[in-house]
This record gives structure tokens, sequence and C-alpha cells, in this order.
């Protein structure tokens, strides 16, 4: 999937049907010069159901369709027959997509399963047929309900990526290199920041045929939290994710800063990121010799407070089957 392809914040207008008219019909036929009411019902509006879909992975199709509308009901007719449904029009988006009203910016739903299906804009009920309405004292009545009118709104489609491991890291921190090597995406990879713009997604095969999904997000600077550099457009994918692996690299002036950095941001956007598993991995390690690394990992004991680590190189794959290990066992404690 292309940069370009990956949509995950758009607006649509959804429009359902309106409900059919009751019918004002008096029975007649021959022989029968004065029947009774028998106006039949309308029927309803059909309408606007947003629907999960577990192949899709970006809101992209909503970039060229972003009007929905719904079929109205057919009015009622004579012989008390009940107008027809307005056709339902579905919206089909992926698992971790939240819907929310444009205007006031309200959560309406979230769909997370695949085949979940939750109605966005109601349709009209039908208006009831005359028959509905004869008493002993009003046995001909000459009018009927008129259909109940659909609903408009616009609506506001949020993607948050469903993965088990989100990566999280300064720019250029490494995290494409890793997503890369530790699966089979292939992800934009260059030595300046802010390579990656929007989420990539990989699948990591580990032992006895088990696998985990990991998105690599796109890198976080100071201030995020209040909408600087990418902001809130890449924050919100880390709120689905189950697990952090935080990625910092070897030759980085202060570690345990950056370290502190990135958790501040998540804290700040959102204190319930910081409950999350998390997992620290040293990346470009092959950069470092022994007697380097033993002297750090006496730093990081003491300045990580208990928060797991490991030493790994993406380019000379080092620790990276423990990396893999670490991030299983993270999942399934």
């Amino acid at each position: 999937m292309t940069e370009g392809n990956f949509v995950d914040y758009v607006k649509v207008q959804v429009a359902s049907g309106n409900g059919g008219k009751g019918s004002v019909h008096l029975h007649r036929e021959k022989y029968i010069t004065k029947g009774g009411p028998d106006g039949g019902d309308g029927g309803r509006g059909g309408h606007v159901i947003v629907r999960g879909n577990s192949n899709l992975w970006t809101l992209v199709t909503f970039k060229f369709k972003k009007h929905f509308k719904a079929g109205h009901g057919e009015h009622g007719s004579k012989n008390r027959s009940t107008g027809a449904d307005g056709k339902d029009v579905y919206m089909d988006v992926p698992l971790g997509t939240v819907v929310r009203d444009t205007e006031t910016n309200e959560i309406l739903f979230e769909i997370t399963e695949q085949g979940e299906e939750k109605i966005v804009a109601q349709g009209g009920m039908g208006g009831r047929g005359n028959w509905h309405f004869k008493s002993a004292t009003n046995q001909t009545p000459r009018y009927a309900q008129p259909g109940i009118p659909g609903e408009e709104a616009q609506v506001t489609l949020e993607l948050k990526v469903l993965a088990d491991v989100g990566l999280v890291g300064f720019p250029n921190a490494g995290k494409s290199t890793l997503l890369s090597v530790i699966t089979s995406a292939k992800p934009k990879i260059a030595d300046y920041e802010f390579t990656t713009l929007k989420p990539n997604l990989g699948i990591v095969e580990h032992r006895n045929f088990t696998s985990f999904v990991m998105a690599d997000i796109p890198g976080i600077i100071e201030g995020a939290a209040e909408g600087k550099g990418l902001g809130h457009y890449f924050l919100r994918h880390i709120e689905r994710n189950a697990s952090l692996l935080f990625l910092i690299p070897a030759d980085s002036k202060d570690i345990s800063k950056e370290y502190e950095i990135l958790l501040d941001e998540l804290r700040r956007y959102n204190p319930e990121l910081l409950d999350k598993e998390r997992l620290v991995a040293i990346s470009k390690s092959d950069m470092l010799d022994e007697e380097l690394m033993a002297e750090m990992k006496v730093e990081l004991d003491k300045d990580l407070k208990g928060t797991s680590y490991l030493f790994i190189s993406s380019v000379a794959l080092q620790g990276i089957q423990e990396l893999k290990d670490k991030l299983w066992a993270l999942l399934n404690e």
C-alpha cells in the first residue's frame, strides 16, 4: 500500500430515505359499492449503515465518494398493501474506525469487528394507511399518515490502526528499518527525518507458525500532544495498539531523557496509554563495543526504573529473535 493510498481521516455526508406515505383508499369491487377503508402503510426509508470489513486497511474509497444517500420508502396502496422499504446503503470501513458527528465532534460509535453493522442515519418510518383509523363513529376515514422524513448529517470517519505492537520513537530512530527486517513490509526508508508520514503495518512471524501485527507509526517530536509536527494525526494510532515498543538509537545524546520525553508526550495526549505493556529497544547497537554496552547497561538499569530493554541492530540482525520473543511474551502475559 503506497502512502498516497493511506487515508485515515475523512468527512462524508449521509442522508437516509424518507418513509412512504400511508394510502387513503376505500375498498371497491363488483357487488360491493361501499367497502371499508383498506389503504396500506408506507414503507420504511432506507438506512445508511457503517459496516466493518477486515479486508480494508484504509479509508481511501471515501476520498472519491463522499455522499451516501439511501432510497425512499414506497407509498402504501389498496388492499392494505404495504409499500416496499427503501434500499439501505452500506459504507464498508476498516476495523478500528471511529465515527464522529462532525458538528459536535461527539463519538457516535466505533467499528472493531468483522461484519459489525451500525446505523449512522436512520430511515424515516412509513406512514400508516387509513384502515388503521376506522372506528365505530368514523367508518370511512379519508386521511392517512405521511411518512417521516429521513435524517441528514455530516460525519467524520477516523481510522485508528489496529495492531498488536506499535513502534514509538523520534524521527529517524530506525523504526521503518526494523519493520522491513522483522516483517515483509516495505516501508519507505531514508536518512532524513519524517520519511514515514503514514502508519505502515507488517506481520511478524514468530516460532511455531505464530504471528503478530506490528505498526510503524510516524516519529514523535516534543509538543506532539499539542498538535506540533504530525501531532494527533499519528498519536491516535497508538491508542489501539496492545503494547508499545519504544525505539531509541544507541547514538542518542541521552537515551533515558528521550524515553522520558516520549512517555510525557503519550501521557499528555492520553494518560491511559501508559497502562499498556511496553519494551525499550536500543537500535543501531552494532556501533557499540562490549565495554561501552556494559557501561550503558549500568546507566539504563538505574534510569529506566524497571522497564525492560534490550540492544538490537536491524542492519546487523543483532537481537532480532530475542526482540520477537520478548514482544510475544508481552502480548501473551
